[in-house]
């Protein structure tokens, strides 16, 4: 099957409009950075298949971040995707998490923050309440408030085929106000058939077909999803010279050399003196300050 794919599609009879993600190497690269406990592991995947969801509903250039913060054992848990189905994600935590552990076990006392954010345009934020007994119960609750529309989400993660997995479909009635609430329901049934093997192993198409083939469904061009994290060595770089001097050489005195590392893919920066003195040079000849200390 084509994995990491995410695939939009309209009922042309019913005024509702669908979405399916399909992640197995972008959820896997997210795992990859930490050794996540299996409920973290899961919280992410619903996260990372929450967060595709709803970046492939902008209707603009831009990114949404969805983060997690709670007073339990995670105290934080974020995955950032923008327009281009470009995402990344990592989570904090203290302490053993039991196997069974729930949303509410892990967050405490916690509550979800959806910041959108076009590239023109100002920053809109909302704030969520873990009202539900998973996140596509908090993310239902959230759009029947926000946007006095209705959705339901499936998502699923766990191993198929000996790896993780993670996926998710979304119904939701189109804005336009000509959807009944029959024709959703009818829709909602067909959904809740799916099974993890099905959602992690077939195809969209065979897949839609297999839910809906006594309705016309316009499956829209699929659009690639994958782990993208930003991140690099002139990042780093240009990062440690807004630090004072002073902090930075007492790093190097004591450890030999100054690091920095990405929570997001897991990979460490290292300068030694002579690159980080190299860097100071640079940055102050661009302001005309020739002094290194």
């Amino acid at each position: 099957m084509a994995n990491n794919i995410l695939n939009r599609y309209l009922f042309e009879e019913l005024s509702v409009r669908g979405e399916l993600v399909q992640m197995d190497t972008a959820y896997q690269e997210i795992l990859s950075s930490k050794e996540y406990p299996a409920p973290l592991q899961k919280l992410l995947g619903d996260l990372l298949v929450s967060t595709s969801l709803l970046t492939a509903t902008l209707k603009f250039e831009g990114s949404i971040t969805m983060q997690l913060q709670g007073d339990g054992p995670v105290s934080l848990a974020v995955i950032n995707g923008d327009h281009n189905q470009k995402l990344r994600g990592v989570a904090r935590w203290e302490g053993d998490i039991a196997d069974d552990a729930t949303i509410h076990d892990m967050m405490g006392k916690g509550y979800l923050v959806i910041t959108i954010t076009p590239d023109k345009g100002e920053r809109y934020q909302g704030v969520v309440g873990l009202e539900g007994d998973n996140l596509s119960e908090v993310l239902e609750g959230y759009f029947e408030r926000s946007e006095q529309l209705k959705t339901r989400l499936w998502i699923r993660t766990g191993e198929f085929e000996g790896k993780p997995h993670a996926a998710g479909m979304m119904l939701q009635v189109m804005p336009d106000g000509t959807g009944t609430p029959e024709d959703f329901e009818h829709l909602e049934q067909l959904t809740d058939t799916i099974k993890d093997e099905e959602l992690f192993g077939l195809d969209a198409n065979t897949l839609l077909y297999r839910l809906y083939n006594q309705d016309k469904v316009q499956v829209f061009e699929p659009k690639e999803v994958e782990f993208f994290c930003g991140c690099s060595r002139e990042r780093s770089a240009n990062a440690i010279v807004t630090v004072a001097q002073e902090e930075i050489f007492e790093i190097i005195a004591e450890e030999g050399q100054v690091a920095l590392h990405c929570d997001y893919c897991g990979t460490t920066y290292a300068f030694d003196e002579a690159e980080v003195k190299a860097l100071y040079a640079e940055a102050n000849s661009d302001t005309g300050d020739k002094t290194i200390h």
